[in-house]
């Protein structure tokens, strides 16, 4: 039918209501991994940066709290030359600092996103893979840190951490990503098919 209607302009056509897909914790187990599989493998995936839920990678900062990202740009996207790989999206506290062992950063105003020209504390922050790891080990725990932001954080995040996860506290960070996103638990398993 669909067929006739484009080769007839005349047909009736009935427009396809658009519907928003489930989240990941909506979905059954193998439809969140067949979801995610078909994701990964579209050229689509390639070309944007995507978050740990399967979506566009949202930004990190907000207007009004300092400007975050290894290119400073407000999101914690991919980029080759970024030594940390700084893709985790987190609520920024001054325990971070303290728990990683860092200087007190954490607590600093910097530029602004939205208005360069101004100061502002640090709200979400884009933490590297291996500070993150750290953190949790160090906090006591994923149930001890503070709010990772799924929408934020990128994918690439959860495919280094999945690659590595033979190492514990690494297999502790991936493992704290699928709890605090409420991703199933085959949803770690589709990127080896992919």
């Amino acid at each position: 039918q669909a067929l006739a209607e484009a080769l007839d302009p005349s047909a009736p056509h009935t427009p396809t209501r658009y519907r928003d897909p489930p989240r990941p914790s909506e979905m059954s187990a193998a439809s969140a991994a067949a979801l995610l599989a078909l994701i990964l493998a579209s050229p689509a995936a390639a070309a944007s940066p995507m978050n740990v839920l399967g979506g566009a990678l949202a930004p990190c900062s907000h207007e009004g709290t300092a400007m975050t990202g290894f290119m400073r740009d407000g999101t914690c996207r991919e980029e080759m030359d970024d030594q940390g790989s700084h893709h985790i999206c987190i609520q920024m506290k001054p325990d971070f600092c303290k728990v990683t062992g860092q200087d007190n950063w954490c607590g600093e105003k910097m530029e602004c996103m939205g208005d360069e020209t101004k100061q502002c504390p640090i709200g979400n922050w884009c933490v590297c893979q291996w500070a993150f790891a750290g953190y949790i080990k160090m906090a006591g725990g994923c149930d001890a840190i503070v709010d990772l932001v799924c929408e934020a954080t990128d994918m690439a995040a959860f495919r280094a951490y999945e690659k590595g996860s033979s190492n514990g506290d690494v297999k502790a960070a991936l493992e704290c990503i699928k709890k605090r996103c409420k991703l199933p638990a085959l949803i770690g398993q589709v990127h080896a098919h992919v």
